[in-house]
């Protein structure tokens, strides 16, 4: 049964209609939940995208764009869990994660950061010059032909 209706993120997006479809088809399938997201607009053609990495280090994320795909991906050493033996309770998940998301067309990554548990990756889109809507003057017909006269100084 669904929970979530995603059709007012249709209207109020511009960019993610691609990511928005792609998640409302995985709501029915067993869709992985770790690490929570969340997606903002930032402004008119920019977005940031911040994905919950409490626990990891910059050296442990990578962020890449290729196409028109982002990858998140997280990986734990195992040297470093196994110093942590004898923990007796672990809340934080630490577990190696990839999280891929569908960018529209002209979305470019801008660049990310990591604050406070949260990777920011910051994204605008960028719409060519030829591809943006452009104003057609309309030349009407006039009645008569137009006559310059020349006129000499005297």
């Amino acid at each position: 049964m669904r929970t979530f209706d995603l059709a007012p993120l249709y209207r109020s997006t511009v960019g993610f209609d691609r990511l928005f479809s792609l998640l409302d088809q995985g709501l029915e399938g067993a869709a992985p939940g770790y690490p929570p997201y969340n997606i903002e607009r930032t402004g008119e053609n920019t977005y940031r995208v911040s994905v919950a990495v409490a626990g990891f280090n910059e050296p442990e994320l990578s962020v890449v764009a290729k196409e028109n795909t982002l990858t998140i991906r997280g990986e734990k050493n195992a040297k470093e869990e196994e110093k942590h033996a004898n923990m007796l309770y672990q809340g934080i998940a630490a577990r190696t994660f990839e999280r891929v998301f569908q960018l529209a067309d002209f979305v470019q990554v801008k660049g990310a950061s990591l604050e406070n548990g949260l990777l920011h990756v910051d994204l605008v889109r960028e719409i060519p010059e030829a591809k943006k809507p452009r104003a057609i003057p309309i030349n009407g017909k006039s009645n008569g032909s137009t006559v310059i006269e020349n006129q000499k100084a005297a």
